[in-house]
């Protein structure tokens, strides 16, 4: 069409449609570099991905959490829980974060978030500061940052929908304790069975060769249990 206008000659698309047809030429192929499962997949050593999620507590409060994932390990950070979830708050917790990774933070090059307005320009220029392009996922597509959804729902299936909250800092504490366990003990097939953060392997033989103990840690009262090697 653009060499037809070239020339003064205006072609209507339904009569490239039929040309097109009539000739059996299907669409052009894609343009303009890899699908994002494809990004995803190649930059997954260098993302973090963040996003909420809500906790209502006995007394009808909500509660906001704030939390960042390392996809390629799947490690998860708890940034921060608050009522009143204000862009001056989430760019504090921002900055508290970069403080937390440290010497770690230029490991990473794209941050996933998606279009809430709790996400300001000052949030952006925090990670941007440090060397971290901030990506926006379309709107109204949550799959386009799956692996913070992804743990939205084991964190709530695993722990959440079994506790009953009662404040800010119940809830702290018990994020805290099922991250501690999440980070570190919990399995994860997309690591080959391996926490994000393995500890050491423990012998499983004792002495004389006889196989080595096994017991049961309890963690948030019974609702998750740990195994371990008996020392």
């Amino acid at each position: 069409m653009g060499e037809c206008r070239n020339l003064g000659v205006r072609v209507s698309a339904s009569s490239v449609r039929r040309i097109l047809r009539r000739h059996r030429i299907g669409p052009a192929l894609r343009r303009g570099g890899p699908t994002w499962a494809q990004f995803l997949r190649a930059q997954a050593g260098g993302l973090l991905a963040c996003d909420f999620f809500t906790v209502e507590t006995v007394g009808l409060t909500r509660l906001y959490v704030l939390f960042v994932v390392e996809v390629e390990r799947r490690r998860v950070h708890l940034a921060g829980i608050t009522a009143h979830p204000t862009g001056a708050w989430v760019t504090q917790q921002a900055r508290n974060l970069l403080m937390d990774l440290d010497d770690r933070v230029d490991r990473f090059r794209y941050l996933i978030r998606d279009r809430d307005a709790k996400f300001s320009n000052a949030f952006d220029a925090v990670f941007e500061s440090a060397g971290v392009e901030v990506v926006r996922t379309p709107p109204r597509a949550p799959q386009a940052n799956a692996f913070a959804e992804r743990w939205v729902r084991t964190v709530r299936s695993d722990c959440l929908d079994w506790t009953l909250i009662w404040n800010e800092q119940q809830l702290h504490h018990v994020l805290t304790e099922y991250l501690r366990h999440y980070n570190t003990v919990r399995p994860h097939r997309a690591l080959d069975l391996q926490p994000p953060l393995p500890a050491r392997t423990l012998t499983a033989v004792g002495p004389a060769g006889t196989p080595a103990a096994v017991k049961r840690v309890d963690i948030l009262g019974g609702l998750i249990h740990e195994y371990r090697r008996a020392a």
